[in-house]
């Protein structure tokens, strides 16, 4: 989503703000602005629509001298990408400049209320509202114009504010929207994601909702709405600064796929136990006789995590023998579904910073729930407002199409089901085997990767095609939902993931010469009926593009076009299969001419509803 940097030090802000956008470029954006300040009556205000090295372009014509600035790229909510509703917004008295990220619901009676004083508006945005209410509140102190001004507003935000007549400082606060403050020697920074401050410091500070924070080049302080200054800790940032390059490939997205044998071997390090013959997960903050006594599981998600918690399905149910429901977070937050004490919330998400998913955890912390979370970015909203959890320690994931993130969440919930089963009913000798079986993945994992060639070449053959469908069965067809997804991120052909045997309840009246079926046949327990739904698209005259175990000539003599992975157990066969999909959508974006780092309307952390 939206990206804000702040900085305030000896240095001049530009180049730091403007490095700061680059690492945040991955989340989304579609305009992008700064500005900066040198002295009483000087803010220099740049915006331009559009990626963000037309702003830079602009400043090289353009520069915006000072030490003292904000910055921010937006992905648009309330009205179009154009160089005046980018942000940083002006007061009408050209006082105050702020960025925001987030969404303010009352902005419109805001507006009328302000314009019938006659206040000229010159953006379709909600945040300019925040700009004139600021400059309205202004009295030469920065920080109590913020704190007059928040309680005007219904909505989220994270936003930062600078003044030229408070000229050393920027002013930042929290509501439902991430901001961290990064610490340093003489300078200090405002990010509304830490990867934005990796190579500038890796000291941080998590604001939490409601509070405010001012930093200057000396000093540094958190508030809350009271004004009154809060004690809050300062965290270590695990990202190196080599983490957030490309390295040797050509997309990150590439990168990232190319990098899962590394990071499932993370995300398993430390936690499986021969001794126990089971899993262990250091910030679980569960007592074992609760999770004995648990009687049902939701998983609660969005997008490429909803993927993963469906997986997650199958291996708690089997495993652990628990039921377990899968739930839309964007839904589940406003229901008002039966639940009862023994049951446990699992909240999963990359960023630990979704919207909807963050909001799921609220609203079942607040009925009393136990809530854990599964995340990806240590300190993030999610982790800290969950009762506990488990990280997946997968490293940056900068392409905005989620890859790696997915099988260390998979993988992480095949550890959490051979946990929960073996304080169940599951054997020693089966948590053992499980134990062997994930410890051979990242191995499985890398030969998978020896078909990106295969891929390729299929993807040249079909990256005209404009609809694609995805099937699988049991363990299959949350990936076949994940394949269908990734392509229609990032190469926009239209894709759909169906369990294998629906296709003759509808989607098979799809199938035409013109329309590739990618289907998920590896060997296991239903693979012969798998085979039979292969062939009833075969008879239709349907391209297949099957994802096959090594060594299948049956698939081979049926399927157009086959790629090969390891044998492996059927409850990690997503973890394989899915390889091949990622790599299938990478390539057909690529010859497409799409951005596959940055596909066009979407964003990496949804931070707003």
């Amino acid at each position: 989503m939206c990206g804000i940097v702040g900085y305030a030090g000896g240095r001049e802000a530009e180049p730091i703000l403007v490095g700061g956008l680059r690492r945040l470029e991955y989340r989304g954006y579609d305009s992008a602005g700064l500005a900066t300040i040198t002295g009483p009556g000087d803010v220099h205000l740049r915006r331009r629509s559009g990626r963000l090295a037309t702003l830079v372009d602009h400043l090289r014509e353009r520069p915006a001298p000072g030490c003292v600035g904000i910055s921010h790229t937006r992905w648009a909510t309330h009205g179009p990408a154009t160089d005046a509703n980018a942000h940083p917004h002006l007061s009408s008295c050209g006082r105050v400049a702020v960025v925001h990220n987030g969404v303010i619901e009352n902005y419109d009676s805001l507006k009328r209320h302000l314009q019938a004083d006659g206040v000229e508006f010159h953006s379709d945005t909600d945040t300019e509202v925040i700009a004139h209410l600021l400059g309205r509140h202004f009295d030469g102190d920065l920080l109590e114009a913020v704190r007059r001004t928040l309680p005007l507003l219904k909505g989220t935000y994270g936003l930062a504010a600078v003044s030229p007549d408070d000229p050393q400082t920027v002013v930042g606060a929290r509501l439902g929207s991430p901001l961290v403050l990064g610490v340093g020697a003489g300078e200090h920074f405002l990010a509304s994601d830490p990867g934005a401050l990796v190579g500038y410091t890796s000291d941080v500070v998590y604001l939490q909702d409601h509070q405010m924070c001012r930093i200057t080049a000396d000093d540094w302080d958190i508030f809350d709405r009271e004004l009154s200054k809060v004690t809050a800790s300062v965290h270590q940032v695990e990202w190196a600064e080599e983490d957030a390059g490309k390295g040797d490939f050509e997309h990150h997205m590439l990168k990232e796929i190319h990098e899962q044998p590394e990071t499932l071997a993370n995300t398993m390090r430390g936690r499986l136990s021969d001794a126990d013959a089971s899993a262990h997960f250091g910030g679980l903050n569960v007592d074992p006789q609760q999770l004995r006594r648990a009687k049902r599981i939701i998983l609660t998600a969005c997008g490429t995590s909803y993927h993963a918690a469906q997986v997650g399905e199958y291996l708690i149910e089997e495993f652990a023998q628990v039921p377990v429901e899968v739930e839309y977070a964007s839904e589940f937050r406003y229901r008002n579904p039966p639940i009862d004490h023994d049951t446990i919330v699992i909240a999963i998400s990359q960023s630990g910073e979704t919207a909807d998913t963050l909001a799921a955890v609220r609203e079942s912390k607040r009925k009393g729930h136990m809530t854990l979370a599964i995340c990806n970015v240590v300190g993030s909203s999610i982790a800290r407002e969950s009762d506990g959890g488990m990280y997946l320690h997968a490293g940056p994931e900068i392409g905005v199409a989620s890859t790696k993130a997915f099988t260390s969440q998979v993988l992480t919930l095949a550890m959490f089901a051979l946990h929960l089963g073996r304080l169940r009913n599951m054997s020693a000798l089966q948590g053992a085997r499980m134990i062997a079986e994930m410890r051979a993945l990242p191995d499985h994992v890398r030969e998978a990767l020896g078909c990106d060639a295969d891929a390729r070449r299929i993807a040249e053959k079909y990256a005209h095609c404009t609809s694609f469908l995805y099937l699988g069965r049991q363990y299959l067809y949350p990936v076949a939902l994940e394949g269908a997804l990734k392509l229609k991120e990032i190469s926009y052909a239209h894709a759909e993931g169906y369990p294998a045997a629906e296709m003759k309840h509808g989607p098979i009246a799809l199938v035409d010469a013109n329309t590739p079926s990618v289907f998920l046949a590896l060997k296991g327990a239903i693979h012969e009926k798998a085979m039979s739904n292969l062939e009833e698209v075969k008879a239709r005259r349907g391209p297949v593009i099957a994802v096959a175990t090594a060594g299948d000539d049956v698939v081979a003599r049926k399927a157009d076009e086959v790629l090969y992975v390891p044998d492996v157990p059927d409850y990690l066969q997503p973890l394989v299969a899915v390889i091949p999909l990622q790599l299938l959508a990478y390539h057909v974006a690529r010859l497409r001419g799409c951005d596959v780092d940055k596909p066009r309307n979407l964003a990496k952390s949804v931070t707003v509803e």
